[in-house]
């Protein structure tokens, strides 16, 4: 695992509606961080769909639905809310995206100590 204030990206690097996808850590099984921004709320995710356990994208990046309003499962359709995480439509009803813990630090995106 990574430390905690272990840095991801400025906040100006994402957009308004946007998704990116930042890994951390080595070996055979890094950490896959979703970092959505919905506004001004910036939140993390482990690229992982609770229904088929693989990353939710096949591109780079790739995890909103066209209108940007939440994040896709690519393989399957799963919709999760971009503020929680919670699976809203598709195979994973009541499941939900295991949650990163971030924080906003003079602009910066990093990762947070677990609450």
């Amino acid at each position: 695992m990574c430390p905690a204030d272990a840095d991801l990206c400025a906040v100006g690097d994402l957009g308004p509606r946007s998704a990116r996808e930042f890994t951390r850590g080595a070996g055979a099984w890094p950490l896959r961080i979703i970092v959505v921004r919905a506004g001004d709320a910036v939140n993390g995710f482990v690229n992982r769909c609770p229904h088929a356990g693989h990353a939710l994208n096949l591109r780079p990046d790739d995890f909103l639905t066209p209108d940007g309003a939440q994040l896709i499962c690519r393989s399957h359709g799963a919709l999760f809310d971009p503020v929680t995480g919670a699976c809203i439509a598709g195979p994973c009803p009541g499941a939900r995206l295991e949650s990163v813990p971030l924080e906003v630090v003079a602009g910066r995106v990093r990762l947070a100590a677990p609450r």
